[in-house]
């Protein structure tokens, strides 16, 4: 039986106060509660305080460049279906730099997890405005203020009808695991963008503003109700809906590769023959 002691218990480099502290927890709970032994997991994450989080874990890690986890995550996956891949990076990453890879991992729906800290600041580089940053947000790079709008991930996903979407603060880290808990074993591409506070260079969605505005989705909701989870999606200012907010079934990029039914690419043979006549090919 897996303990979260396997996973380590690591000194950070994160500011005293920070969301990723809580998000690592929550992780951590989510993988023991799941029964994942850490040699099972993978993950694969870009630039930015956020991907230094499987540094703090025991597990399989890639770390990769900015913006470019979700590639490296789907050969990965197509490589051993196997392996339970986990994407894991901040909003700049995924969302700005990364932003084309996530809209074909939406497309294709492949069998992983995403788990975006959405900090609405890119706090390794010291402070500027992120895609997810408000209007009017000053930074030192912005000092008039962030002029577009922000983009809304989850309303993009709902859009783009992603196999599960869900939103978590980090500030409830029970809840936060059961969601993270949830995404990994939906079979499809789950996305858990996570609201968390940059206590050293955001100021203004801090634990406080986020606490006044976080609710948890009723049992009441249908999160298989596509119109109710764009309006769901679009919700935010005064109050902020947290929860799995839409999900459905649809086959998986994995299944369109009839050769995977032999079994993991990485546990057969490799056959050198074919490497040299495949070579020969391109002369």
């Amino acid at each position: 039986m897996v303990n979260i002691a396997e996973y380590g218990d690591y000194e950070t480099a994160w500011c005293p106060g920070c969301g990723n502290h809580s998000i690592l927890s929550s992780l951590k709970k989510a993988l023991v509660s799941l029964g994942l032994e850490p040699y099972q997991v993978l993950f694969v994450s870009g630039i930015g305080q956020a991907a230094k989080t499987p540094h703090y874990l025991n597990c399989n890690l890639f770390n990769g460049l900015h913006g470019r986890s979700l590639p490296v995550a789907t050969g990965a996956k197509l490589c051993n279906p196997e392996l339970t891949v986990i994407v894991e990076s901040g909003d700049g990453c995924n969302y700005g730099e990364g932003a084309n890879h996530f809209f074909s991992a939406i497309r294709r729906n492949l069998n992983i997890t995403m788990i975006v800290h959405n900090n609405q600041v890119y706090a390794l580089t010291k402070g500027q405005a992120s895609p997810t940053s408000e209007q009017g947000f000053v930074t030192k790079n912005q000092p008039e203020g962030v002029f577009s709008p922000p983009f809304n991930p989850i309303e993009i996903a709902v859009a783009m009808n992603a196999s599960f979407v869900a939103r978590g603060f980090s500030g409830k880290t029970d809840h936060l695991a059961t969601l993270i808990q949830s995404a990994v074993t939906h079979r499809g591409f789950s996305l858990v963008d996570v609201l968390q506070p940059c206590v050293s260079f955001n100021k203004v969605n801090t634990f406080g503003w986020y606490n006044q505005r976080c609710y948890i989705l009723g049992n009441g909701y249908d999160s298989t109700d596509r119109e109710q989870a764009l309006r769901k999606a679009a919700e935010w200012g005064e109050q902020i809906p947290i929860g799995i907010i839409y999900q459905n079934l649809r086959p998986i990029y994995d299944e369109r590769f009839p050769f995977l039914s032999k079994g993991p690419l990485a546990k057969s043979p490799v056959r050198f023959d074919r490497v040299s006549e495949l070579l020969d090919h391109y002369l």
